[in-house]
């Protein structure tokens, strides 16, 4: 069983020990027990706050590197031609707190039928997709705070 308390960016050149594959949900979550593409058990004790980043490597305590990549996963695919409609999408979607990756006139939820209608009603064309979802960080995701 590896043990993992370390994050290391992207831009490190170690040999990679192993891979684990993980969701969206997955890399928000700073501790958990995984399983890595080898079969090995993998402990995560990280610090809250910014979610795991796909390509990035963490360090196992015995000095081995496991390397994060994003699984595919259902998702609720939208999009339409016109930069008014997407945009007031976009602040529907802000105003409701939906964590969504966003693309050029295209955007990309978690399935939800409720949301999927709405985006509907508002002119854009949703369809599902299987895919890696990497949803925006967020405003306040750079640890910059005012008191």
């Amino acid at each position: 069983m590896l043990e993992i308390h370390d994050r290391i960016e992207t831009h490190c050149h170690q040999p990679v020990h192993t891979t684990v594959i993980l969701s969206h949900e997955q890399r928000e979550k700073g501790r958990q027990r995984l399983t890595s593409e080898s079969g090995e058990e993998i402990r995560v004790f990280l610090r809250r706050g910014k979610p795991l980043q796909i390509g990035e490597l963490l360090k196992s305590l015995c000095g081995k590197y496991v390397r994060v990549e994003g699984a595919v996963e259902a998702v609720a695919y939208a999009e339409c031609d016109d930069w008014q409609n997407f945009s007031r999408a976009c602040y529907h979607l802000g105003n409701r707190h939906v964590k969504l990756q966003v693309g050029e006139r295209w955007l990309r939820i978690k399935p939800d039928h409720v949301l999927e209608d709405m985006l509907q009603q508002l002119g854009l064309k949703v369809r599902h997709q299987q895919t890696v979802f990497v949803p925006e960080s967020g405003a306040y995701s750079h640890g910059h705070h005012h008191h």
